[in-house]
């Protein structure tokens, strides 16, 4: 009996030093900073107030995804070609109806303006809402410790990859389709650029029983999957080429998987292969991004494409890679594009480009912030941000959502 106690005693004593060494220990995020959000978790913990209020803000997210979904590409009434429910399947946001068609085939691009029809396939608003689900419901786990949100994360993901009857199969083969042209498109990857973000909470549900670390190894395999395929298949290889936020966003989610999948010979490759020639051939040495500027919306896609920068540049530190300060040979760098908006975003200067919606700088704001942390030297009063006008999930990650 006296060694028996003792034995449990031990094993008592193991699991508690292991909590609490989860408890005082960075998780291992590889694009929020994990010594920042334990960092915020210990401020919450001595009373700072806005922190504090975000988090009341963020729970408040976190109570209504618990009665969201499950999100599965199962779920449509429209199958893709292939005939095969786990296909995810999209249209083209920008392709209309030809008027002057008696059937409106082919469809015909009207930029900047969403055909309504395109949610008549459930696929693209589903990945979204995963996605953002995902990541409220686990922060919101981390800083609170009460485990029906890491549940309710869970089963979203499971859900949507790896349960049988429900997983979506790991290519983009039928994404954003043009009625009339293509069953899919190479830059239908860009319906897919959230998932970088969704991985980045994984380790956050590590620990709780609903999520074990075979559901990460299996999660992993998807991603491998889905990266194999982004480099090998036709679609892939096409949207590689792409000179704007499409090739942009080909890089934050291949070198993002490379990570999550314990893959960084991968990430690292597509760093030297890509993205140093990425900033060459979409930013000028002024700072303007001309392919965004031509658009309908060239706010929004700078703001956009920006951001994807930004997010490349994250994901290069965990390979001990400095893109933030990099400068090509000819002067260009991210630096210089965020140099460049600065004025528009900060309200000092109207916006020159004509636009078909208003010019919103909310997200921009986000973006100053972060660079705050990175370029301190081109910081001053005129650029600050006011953290209470920052979403709750930004202020807790100091990432946007």
């Amino acid at each position: 009996m006296r060694n028996s106690m003792i034995s449990f005693c031990v094993i008592l004593s193991c699991l508690v030093s292991a909590s609490f060494a989860k408890a005082t220990e960075p998780p291992n995020t590889f694009l929020t900073r994990g010594d920042l959000l334990l960092s915020n978790k210990k401020k919450i913990a001595s009373g700072d107030a806005v922190l504090s209020a975000a988090l009341t803000a963020l729970q408040q997210e976190a109570d209504k995804a618990l009665n969201n979904g499950p999100y599965t590409v199962t779920s449509k009434s429209i199958l893709p070609a292939s005939g095969d429910k786990h296909d995810y399947m999209s249209v083209g946001p920008y392709w209309w109806p030809d008027k002057s068609k008696p059937d409106g085939l082919p469809y015909i691009r009207k930029d900047g303006k969403v055909n309504p029809e395109r949610f008549d396939i459930p696929d693209a608003d589903q990945l979204k809402k995963l996605t953002n689900d995902v990541q409220v419901l686990a922060v919101t786990y981390y800083y609170t410790g009460k485990a029906v949100y890491a549940i309710k994360a869970s089963r979203l993901l499971k859900t949507w990859f790896l349960n049988a009857d429900t997983r979506m199969n790991p290519n983009l083969n039928y994404g954003q389709a043009i009625p009339g042209i293509t069953e899919g498109r190479g830059i239908g990857l860009i319906d897919s650029r959230a998932f970088v973000e969704m991985l980045d909470v994984i380790p956050l549900l590590s620990g709780i029983p609903e999520w074990k670390d075979t559901d990460t190894k299996a999660l992993q395999q998807w991603f491998k999957a889905f990266a194999d395929w982004m480099q090998e298949s036709p679609l892939g290889i096409d949207e590689s080429d792409e000179h704007n936020n499409h090739g942009t966003f080909y890089d934050c989610q291949l070198i993002g998987y490379g990570l999550f999948t314990g893959d960084t010979a991968l990430a690292t490759q597509v760093l030297k292969n890509n993205s140093y020639a990425r900033i060459e051939s979409q930013l000028d040495t002024d700072g303007k991004q001309p392919l965004e500027l031509a658009r309908t919306r060239p706010w929004n896609y700078t703001t956009m494409n920006l951001r994807g920068f930004f997010t490349i540049a994250r994901l290069a530190e965990n390979v001990h890679t400095d893109l933030w300060h990099y400068t090509t040979p000819t002067g260009k760098s991210i630096r210089k594009a965020l140099v460049w908006m600065l004025p528009y975003g900060t309200g000092q200067k109207d916006f020159p480009y004509k636009s078909i919606e208003p010019v919103n700088t909310d997200g921009f704001q986000q973006l100053i912030r972060t660079a705050s942390q990175v370029y301190p030297d081109i910081s001053s009063k005129q650029w600050v941000v006011d953290d209470k006008k920052l979403p709750p999930f930004f202020l807790l990650t100091e990432r946007m959502l």
